[in-house]
């Protein structure tokens, strides 16, 4: 065994729950290819836009949260893309563009080669932040 974290379908790192920086950090070492880009950005962006912000991994997957009021990010990787799932994210204005089967949650894709607006997702994560999150 090497030590490194297996990659599961669509190349989502499988890292252990925990609470905290590191295990999310583990989770950005491990994402495959241009993937790992995407999340060095947009971690440091949600700790720009939200001081203090909380993080864990949780079902393999990334959770950007406010202390008391739940999660209101998520990030998975996929083949093709980085999903960003945005748990009250049909409270956001504008409406991030991609549909859920649940009427809260609404996702950006991030795919290759395309550029990151960055200053829509900080508004995105910043308007987020401010709700309620998820509770699991």
């Amino acid at each position: 065994m090497t030590g490194e974290p297996k990659l599961l379908a669509g190349g989502n790192p499988q890292i252990p729950k925990g609470d905290g920086d590191a295990p999310v950090q583990a989770y950005i070492a491990a994402m495959p290819g241009w993937k790992r880009e995407v999340g060095l950005r947009l971690d440091a962006l949600v700790e720009r836009v939200v001081p203090g912000v909380r993080k864990a991994v949780r079902w393999n997957s990334p959770f950007y949260g406010v202390e008391g009021q739940g999660w209101f990010l998520g990030v998975h990787c996929f083949t093709r893309y980085v999903k960003l799932s945005f748990f009250r994210g049909a409270s956001l204005h504008p409406l991030p563009p991609v549909a859920s089967k649940d009427a809260n949650v609404r996702y950006v894709h991030l795919r290759e080669g395309e550029d990151i607006d960055e200053a829509q997702l900080a508004d995105w994560i910043r308007q987020a932040s401010e709700l309620p999150g998820w509770i699991p």
